[in-house]
């Protein structure tokens, strides 16, 4: 018996391990237990989340979370590590680059559990973003790690993972599982559509707790809902800055709305014009779903995507995001870049051979 032991910490990993769940459940002589930290409390996960998610409950809940990151990630480190000396697994799987990612490989390494880490490789080269410490840290003890793309394959190389103890393994992206899955199971959310629409997130410390950087992106928004329709779901940390500036979000003409389960997001994601976002993963989903996106930061760890014309980094400019709107592509989306949509079966085919 193999015996994984899966960590996550917010939604869209559950989302991204869901896969790799599915496929670890076929196969026979193989057992998962799921740890979920909390880090990301989201009063929508509930038992329905997970039915409709089709995604299995969570073996331990460790309702981690509202911390510091040195408070949260130490104590995640304890926990995990109380339930890894009593289950002695074969392996640690993390996923991305939360704390929770940080968290889970450093207890797996302490106790000389094997580590895989998918989406490894991915560098957005800014030092001052926590996420990419978390993705540095975990790269470097991982025994296995699984990137999503030849672009993290070479950031690895250049950082000299050819000297070290470890398997660089070229998997494909597992969100693009992900959206291939759940793309027939997409239900619209209670949102009139009128008009065209730009779909926009924007959640990131580096916009929501800077008042300047906040505002330009909110008049950028706001110009563009002359032309079409700016939906937002809005994200608690977004609505609480917003609050403080005294914004009024009910009488705005850009159109916020409640925070969207996943399968919520991708029905918008087909429907939209365009994305703008500083998230991560939704600059991935708007390429499975062939959107152009305006990226509202200055860097992005999916520097291809910027390198063959499907996104453009705007930051937090009002003239650059107006700008890269008006003056956005209509690229060929037919490339590969992310791997077939079997990057489960590669992963877990690796686990259970090894």
């Amino acid at each position: 018996m193999i015996k994984i032991v899966t960590i996550v910490g917010a939604r869209p990993q559950f989302v991204k391990a869901a896969v790799v769940s599915r496929e670890i459940q076929r196969r026979e002589g193989v057992e998962e237990l799921i740890v979920h930290t909390g880090q990301h409390f989201d009063a929508n996960m509930s038992a329905l989340f997970f039915e409709e998610m089709r995604i299995p409950a969570p073996t331990y809940n460790l309702n981690i979370n509202s911390l510091s990151h040195g408070a949260m990630t130490g104590k995640m480190l304890e926990e995990i590590e109380k339930i890894l000396v009593e289950h002695r697994p074969d392996w640690v799987l993390v996923y991305g680059d939360t704390n929770s990612t940080l968290a889970g490989a450093l207890a797996a390494k302490k106790l000389h559990v094997r580590l895989a880490h998918v989406e490894a490789g991915l560098r957005s080269f800014n030092m001052e973003m926590p996420e990419e410490i978390n993705r540095i840290l975990t790269d470097r003890v991982s025994d296995v790690l699984f990137c999503p793309t030849e672009a993290a394959v070479r950031n690895l190389r250049r950082e000299g993972f050819d000297n070290f103890p470890c398997s660089v393994v070229v998997s494909g992206d597992v969100m693009l599982d992900a959206a291939l899955y759940y793309k027939q199971f997409r239900r619209m959310p209670d949102v009139v559509l009128e008009r065209p629409f730009v779909l926009s997130t924007f959640h990131r410390e580096e916009n929501t707790d800077n008042p300047e950087r906040l505002l330009n992106i909110l008049q950028a928004l706001e110009e563009i809902t002359k032309d079409e329709d700016v939906i937002v779901p809005l994200h608690p940390r977004t609505r609480a800055r917003l609050e403080k500036l005294g914004c009024d979000v009910a009488r705005s003409p850009i159109r916020f709305i409640n925070p969207l389960g996943y399968l919520e997001m991708i029905a918008l994601l087909d429907r939209c014009d365009c994305v703008m976002t500083d998230s991560g993963g939704l600059q991935k989903e708007a390429f499975f779903f062939h959107k152009y996106c305006v990226t509202l930061r200055e860097e992005t760890e999916w520097t291809e995507l910027v390198e063959n014309g499907y996104n453009t980094l705007a930051g937090s400019d009002r003239n650059r995001i107006l700008s890269a709107y008006r003056h956005r592509l209509s690229p060929d989306f037919s490339r590969p870049l992310y791997g077939n949509g079997h990057a489960a079966k590669i992963i877990v085919d690796m686990l259970t051979q090894s």
